[in-house]
């Protein structure tokens, strides 16, 4: 049985990067995009050649949603042998009085709380297979010390949630049938070259690199 992949996160140059080296290694990999409920600016990266990409839809709020989500993974590439979830959220500049309830929701929902379910059904399902890997991806990112214009008042503080959250999972998975790994990379404009690096490192399935951030910034040598 070939490799199952299966890719969740943010429609996003990182996306798409860690898209493109799935490619190099399987014929079908399996992947869910995180909707957005709001106008943000279109991606500007080319998503690849998409071959062998099976797209499945994906409700982050519902808890029936992700157990489908990953039940439909599972059927389609017969395994789930590696699980990248990626947080780096699309920015929304506005003032705090601009958000309209519907906004907060959508992020709290969408953008935390999807993560948390979906995680749980994945480890449902690399406990009862006893492995897997479970990697959690995100793209550092800073707040603007300008005043006079709007902060971005998504990005920031999903991120900071996602990582938290990953640092949890990663100080917990001594005790797990399956390696939890951890990655960030730290500037804009390296998608490319982080993605293989990444898949570097989930290629060995060592266990020695379970419970660790793996950090990849401008002078990280590659293995």
């Amino acid at each position: 049985m070939t490799r199952g992949i299966f890719i969740a996160g943010n429609d996003s140059v990182l996306f798409s990067s860690i898209i493109t080296e799935a490619e190099k290694r399987v014929e079908q990999y399996a992947s869910a995009v995180i909707p957005t409920t709001f106008p943000v600016p279109e991606k500007s990266d080319d998503p690849g050649s998409a071959k062998g990409r099976i797209s499945l839809s994906w409700n982050p709020a519902s808890p029936i949603s992700n157990r489908t989500l990953v039940l439909a993974a599972e059927n389609r590439l017969g395994q789930i042998n590696d699980a990248l979830l990626i947080c780096s959220p699309p920015a929304l500049h506005r003032q705090p009085k601009a958000l309209t309830p519907a906004d907060i929701e959508a992020v709290v929902n969408n953008q935390i709380k999807g993560w948390f379910f979906l995680v749980r059904e994945l480890a449902l399902v690399f406990h009862a297979r006893g492995g897997g890997t479970l990697a959690l991806v995100t793209l550092e990112t800073s707040t603007s010390n300008n005043r006079d214009s709007p902060v971005d008042l998504l990005g920031p503080p999903v991120a900071a949630s996602f990582r938290s959250f990953a640092q949890g999972l990663l100080s917990s998975s001594g005790v797990e049938p399956y390696n939890v790994l951890g990655f960030s990379l730290s500037e804009a404009g390296q998608e490319a070259n982080f993605a293989t690096w990444l898949f570097k490192i989930l290629d060995e399935g060592s266990k020695r690199n379970s419970g660790k951030w793996h950090k990849y910034g401008k002078f990280t040598i590659f293995r």
